[in-house]
């Protein structure tokens, strides 16, 4: 056996789970340690010496242990062994963030382990700007957009620490992994290893350059972070910052992935995009959509937060661990001088997917705000919008009334009354998963949506609904028809 051979094994062995470790501390205090807290976790342990609790403190909560409790905890590995992978010094002390990880896909429940460079908890500073990041909040929604239908070949465009390619590797033959740091390709390596995944190849490199190859599948967390270029003294840290100016990453990557996919493939990415009067286009939504216009992509974007600048400078500051001070004055100053010298106010963030035609052009474009929480397994959710939308404009208005729809079982319809009343104020159509939508609904829509029960056709819904209420037929079918489009589109109704 390897060394991380070894390793996993112990890690197995020794229960270094998501699970074992909520038991081991509980929920308060995993929350407190989200919140870079880790003392309560700590006394939630103290005096226990399991190999779990080894294991945690030094590799979740950044402290050293005895290496006698160490080799205990790592047995065939052994401290030695530790030590010759770089994951502790030869006092004990965590030279990786080392942690347990798990998902739920279509294939079901899947543990893994990610190693990462040691975060501001563990240093006791600010992290260094070649700090390599583990699992964050963006890394986990970017991982539950993901598409799982099968490709020959999947790009993880700045792959990180790999999770991205860790997970495409489980739908893909196989995955290409590219990073401007060997540092990052290196760990990502190590990851994959650790987790048994053969198939991924490890490219260095910036965004394409290191790929001449068409994909099935791009998935990019890039360095999307709008960081100050003309003050000195900012750091500029690999894992979040392309080196240009405002959001110009995102929109180099949108004009560039189009001849890296194959016919039919599909780019998912997360970005930041700026708003402002001082820019040309004042509608961040709108700047993407003008990168998307000189493609031939179909796009869907959505905008899921809006911060004002302000907030945007601190969040990024923070996040690299510098604490409020005067250092942190000295970069908040340089943010908002970056921002007000080209006129932005706001900072848009949100999800992009792109897709190259089969045949013909774009056909989608769709570019939308629904910042309301979302649900689970929005990969699904994903492709069958893509599917959907291609059954829509296949479908003339005189098929789509030939076909027969039935209300998603996660759709739910609220009435609200003033009291008293006998007819409703407003009524709505809820989503109770996926994108969550909310969707008013008139009296004409509500009755042809209340009879899509897979029996009737469309055509036929609308035309009993029009008797019912005493209205031309034709007219009625021109105002719901447009409607049933958007509701069959958006997966509140199903083919």
């Amino acid at each position: 056996m390897t060394a991380l051979a070894d390793l996993a094994a112990d890690l197995g062995a020794a229960r270094f789970t998501v699970d074992a470790l909520g038991e081991l501390w509980g929920e308060d205090a995993a929350a407190a340690l989200h919140r870079g807290q880790r003392v309560p976790a700590l006394r939630a342990i103290k005096g226990s010496t399991t190999p779990t609790a080894t294991l945690a403190t030094v590799f979740v909560l950044g402290l050293p242990a005895l290496p006698d409790a160490l080799a205990t905890a790592l047995p065939t590995l052994g401290f030695e062994g530790a030590v010759a992978l770089g994951l502790v010094d030869e006092r004990g002390a965590p030279l990786l963030d080392l942690r347990p990880y798990s998902f739920v896909d279509r294939a079901g429940v899947v543990s893994w382990w990610i190693a990462s460079d040691l975060g501001e908890l563990a240093l006791g500073h600010a992290i260094p700007e070649q700090h390599v990041l583990g699992v964050g909040g963006a890394s986990t929604t970017l991982s539950g957009l993901m598409i799982d239908s099968p490709v020959d070949l999947a790009l993880d465009l700045g792959t990180g620490c790999g999770i991205q390619a860790m997970h495409a590797a489980r739908h893909a033959k196989r995955v290409v992994a590219t990073d401007i740091s060997q540092r990052a390709l290196e760990l990502a390596a190590f990851n994959a290893e650790l987790n048994g995944i053969t198939n991924i190849e490890f490219r260095l490199g910036s965004l394409f350059e290191p790929v001449a190859e068409r994909f099935g599948h791009v998935i990019s967390n890039p360095p999307f972070v709008i960081t100050p270029r003309a003050a000195e003294g900012v750091p500029a840290y690999e894992y979040r910052d392309g080196g240009m100016i405002g959001d110009a990453l995102v929109a180099s990557v949108i004009k560039d992935v189009e001849k890296h996919l194959e016919p039919g493939g599909v780019a998912q990415l997360l970005g930041n995009w700026e708003y402002g009067p001082g820019l040309s286009q004042a509608d961040g939504l709108a700047r993407v959509e003008q990168w998307v216009r000189f493609t031939g992509l179909d796009a869907w974007v959505i905008e899921r937060e809006r911060q004002h600048v302000e907030h945007y400078a601190e969040t990024w500051i923070r996040d690299g661990g510098t604490r409020p001070g005067a250092e942190f004055d000295r970069l908040y100053d340089a943010w908002l001088d970056d921002f007000n010298a080209r006129g932005v106010t706001q900072v848009g963030f949100g999800y992009i997917t792109l897709r190259r035609p089969k045949v013909g052009g774009p056909t989608l474009r769709r570019f939308e705000i629904l910042d309301g929480a979302v649900g689970a397994s929005l990969g699904e959710r994903v492709s069958a919008v893509l599917d959907a939308h291609d059954w829509l404009a296949a479908t003339d208005d005189t098929a789509l009334a030939m076909a027969s729809l039935t209300v998603a079982a996660d759709v739910t319809e609220q009435r609200h009354y003033w009291p008293g009343d006998e007819h409703p104020t407003v009524m709505d159509l809820r989503q109770g998963s996926g994108f969550a939508r909310t969707v008013p609904l008139g009296t004409a829509l509500a009755a042809v949506v209340g009879a899509c029960d897979g029996t009737l056709p469309i055509g036929v819904i609308c035309d009993a609904v029009a008797q019912l209420l005493d209205v031309d037929a034709t007219e009625l079918s021109d105002e719901v028809l447009p409607q049933v489009r958007e509701l069959v589109l958006t997966g509140i109704l199903l083919v």
